[in-house]
């Protein structure tokens, strides 16, 4: 399993290096803010089975957290991690993988949306990200289809870890509509996002 175990991490850190040497260090990370949040929401399905099998991935709290501070090093990790991961995991839907609509699962060689944005938020948590900055986030995309993207919390504003997408984008600049994201202060709870708190998706892709 990728990013689990000596072997993953060491296979991790080759494709990171690997994606830092193809990084574009001139990245304009000139944030728009922080996404408008709302109250707490409904917790997508298959999060919710997630936590049932990984209980301590969903009951880490923290208290007033800060957002991470976006230095240059910082985005070339992000920009890295997120290359890494999309080229190292090949696209699949979780009916054709499991046959299911939804299970949320750290991939192995494939994998749908969310499990990318699951693998990049370990790789990261375990390079000393806080899980209170690296948020797991439902949008609808222009197609009309679900989708799940990472969340990073910065004082540059929020970004986007994308598996369509290997640039890492203030999330107001990706032409999505922002529906839930888990709560910076408790990984289990899910919290609306103001533009789209109306809508709803039945899975995502």
């Amino acid at each position: 399993m990728i990013g689990i175990g000596a072997q993953g991490r060491l296979f991790a850190s080759l494709l990171l290096g690997l994606a830092l040497a193809n990084a574009e260090a001139d990245y304009a990370y000139a944030g728009s803010g922080p996404m408008p949040t709302g109250d707490l929401t409904s917790q997508p399905i298959g999060h919710l089975e997630f936590c049932k099998r990984f209980p301590r991935e969903c009951a880490i709290r923290s208290v007033d957290p800060e957002p991470e501070r976006m230095t240059d090093a910082f985005r070339m990790r992000l920009a890295a991690v997120s290359l890494a991961v999309n080229k190292a995991v090949r696209p699949m839907s979780d009916s054709d993988i499991f046959g299911k609509d939804e299970y949320w699962t750290y991939p192995k060689n494939t994998g749908d949306c969310e499990d990318y944005v699951l693998l990049k938020r370990r790789i990261l948590m375990q390079e000393g990200t806080p899980a209170s900055n690296l948020l797991i986030t439902v949008v609808r995309q222009r197609n009309g289809e679900g989708h799940a993207v990472l969340t990073v919390r910065t004082d540059r504003g929020d970004f986007i870890l994308d598996n369509l997408n290997d640039d890492v984008r203030p999330w107001d600049e990706t032409g999505y509509l922002y529906l839930k994201r888990q709560a910076s202060e408790h990984t289990g709870r899910w919290i609306a996002i103001r533009e789209g708190q109306e809508q709803h998706v039945a899975a995502v892709k």
